[in-house]
């Protein structure tokens, strides 16, 4: 006998299509959980972003460009670049991700509508850091065959150009774009089966992505919360007045028209009368009101601010600590060390701080892990110290600009006025480059580098032995716990 096999993602029980009616209950179900578990999918992190301007309401410093504006109104963030456009705003936004995503990285850009994605392409093109001119372009069912190219260009791995593909609806569906790295949310996500079909735009496995990252302005994590996320659709309602689902009630057949005796009726249609405003027909009075524009007042753009937070979500839609879901991509934390404290200790000097980082990558936590970590828990700029602190002891990172801000004059109190001088040349370079510059190796380079011959720091700074001491001295107090 002739059998129909049935294979989907996103099984429907709405919208007058019920996949369980047509073909009854799954034989087989393979979660998303399963699929990242079992390593044939990617795992995610949300970095969720509010602004002081996600709704908005009409002052009059404000200056109205286009449409009529409701006084009082306040626009929510579905009304945003359909029916209210300010500039500033998805300005501020586009500024906000570009700053952070790795800009060499895959990127799709989800907007609200097509139009949206035409100002977005243009907005990361003027702030990108590529030179190409397709580093980032629109794709929309408007685009066309030009579209059909980018996108596949943009689904071959080999090729970097086009990098970010910005759009409105298309792209949820049907790309096959193994190594996109960040999904970015600009448009709310009102279905569910369309946000498992965003999010899966990222789960696509390739070589040496071990993550990807959702950029969330409309807070569409929250869908994370629905029991549909890693699960089958809920049951449908059944009819009030049969109980069944699908509805089994008979329904009355209709009564015959009076007029022609039929049923249904077959009568045509009376004519439609002219407006009574215009006269015409159709009317040409009640046209759909144009776009509000807005543009914000001096200094108002100025002063619009961000609140952001990561956050680790387990493939079930639970909330994972940032440990538990490094672990779950590189495996537990070695124990090299016992307490914070401890490993304080060990990192403020280079030689226990080498045996350390030595020790780790050895079991492999390498430095290029460490690095992948860092970027994980948005501590790309901190010093590895804090990222071991955060992952093991869930302390709050800080940057490396922070860390020396912090202990500068602990550091100065230390030395003379011309050994501050050196100093500061070598917290300038770690915090432009990192821990790698406080390695003893890396003493004689920075020497010559800031007096150009070794003899003249031993005159500047006193004999080799000192300036070693010096060296390998300050780091201590770059570590140590500041008293409150």
């Amino acid at each position: 006998p002739a059998v129909q096999l049935g294979l989907t993602a996103t099984p429907k029980r709405k919208d007058n299509a019920d996949t369980y009616v047509y073909f009854g209950e799954p034989v087989y179900t393979y979660s998303l959980k399963d699929g990242i578990n079992d390593g044939f999918l990617t795992p995610f992190k949300v970095r969720q972003i509010q602004t002081t301007l996600d709704t908005y309401v009409y002052t009059s410093d404000d200056e109205l460009v286009e449409g009529e504006v409701e006084e009082g109104k306040r626009y929510e963030e579905a009304d945003f670049n359909r029916i209210i456009e300010i500039a500033e705003r998805e300005k501020y936004r586009v500024r906000l991700f570009m700053d952070q995503i790795d800009q060499r990285e895959k990127t799709l850009v989800f907007c609200a509508t097509q139009p949206h994605a035409l100002a977005v392409r243009d907005l990361i093109n003027q702030m990108k850091s590529s030179a190409h001119p397709d580093y980032c372009v629109r794709v929309t069912s408007n685009d066309g065959a030009e579209g059909e190219r980018f996108l596949s260009t943009f689904q071959d791995n080999e090729k970097t150009i086009p990098t970010i593909l910005t759009t409105s609806q298309k792209l949820s569906t049907g790309v096959d774009a193994r190594n996109v790295r960040n999904i970015v949310l600009m448009r709310p996500i009102n279905s569910m089966i369309e946000f498992k079909q965003i999010i899966g735009r990222g789960t696509r496995l390739y070589d040496g992505k071990d993550y990807f990252t959702i950029y969330d302005f409309v807070k569409a994590h929250e869908h994370f919360n629905d029991p549909e996320w890693d699960g089958e659709p809920l049951e449908p309602e059944p009819c009030p007045k049969c109980h069944n689902y699908p509805c089994t009630c008979i329904e009355n057949p209709p009564e015959p028209c009076e007029v022609c005796g039929e049923a249904p009726c077959v009568c045509p249609p009376p004519p439609e009368e002219p407006c009574e405003i215009c006269g015409e027909l159709p009317c040409v009075c009640r046209k759909r009101p144009r776009k509000v524009k807005i543009k914000l007042a001096d200094g108002k753009e100025r002063q619009i601010q961000s609140m952001q937070s990561t956050t680790f979500w387990s493939p079930d839609g639970k909330p994972m600590s940032a440990q538990e879901f490094i672990e779950q991509l590189f495996g537990e934390l070695p124990e090299l060390f016992k307490s914070e404290h401890e490993l304080r200790e060990l990192w403020g000097e280079p030689t226990t701080r080498k045996r350390l980082m030595e020790g780790l990558a050895d079991r492999g936590y390498t430095a290029e892990q460490l690095a992948e970590i860092a970027k994980v828990v948005d501590a790309e700029r901190s010093d590895v110290f804090d990222v071991l602190a955060y992952v093991a002891y869930a302390k709050p990172t800080k940057t490396r600009a922070e860390r020396v801000a912090e202990h500068r004059d602990e550091i100065h109190a230390t030395c003379n006025a011309k050994q501050r001088v050196f100093l500061d040349f070598v917290l300038d370079h770690y915090v432009d480059q990192g821990i790698s510059e406080l390695d003893a190796e890396k003493l004689p380079q920075l020497l010559e580098l800031q007096y150009q011959a070794v003899a003249d720091a031993v005159r500047e700074l006193g004999t080799i032995a000192e300036i070693r001491a010096l060296f390998v001295g300050f780091q201590r107090y770059l570590y140590r716990r500041r008293s409150v």
